[in-house]
């Protein structure tokens, strides 16, 4: 692997970590909303989240092209994301994947 590659993985890896808890931050909030706790702060969070679930698919397609992700492994990690914490999951198997790759 590249030095490119490598700070490309990296800035994927903190993306990944960012996305998954800005989701669970959406979520907690929608629920607190919901249940009456507190005032709804979704309409604030939701767009900072898409925005990031954005960055965190571009980065995925970079990805996909840099370390010649097959098709299954891209939509692996892009379904990840829509999991709670999948992002995190996903940011730990990239990273073992590379280190077996080098």
């Amino acid at each position: 692997m590249n030095r490119a590659q490598e700070r490309l993985l990296l800035a994927f890896r903190v993306v990944a970590v960012v996305e998954a808890v800005s989701y669970v931050v959406l979520v907690l909030a929608s629920i607190a909303h919901r249940v009456g706790q507190t005032q709804n702060f979704v309409p604030r969070i939701g767009p900072i989240h898409g925005v990031i679930f954005l960055v965190y698919l571009s980065f995925a397609l970079l990805l996909r092209r840099a370390l010649r992700w097959d098709t299954s492994m891209t939509l692996f990690v892009i379904l990840a994301a829509v999991i709670p914490l999948g992002g995190i999951y996903v940011e730990q198997r990239v990273a073992k994947l590379a280190k077996l790759s080098t």
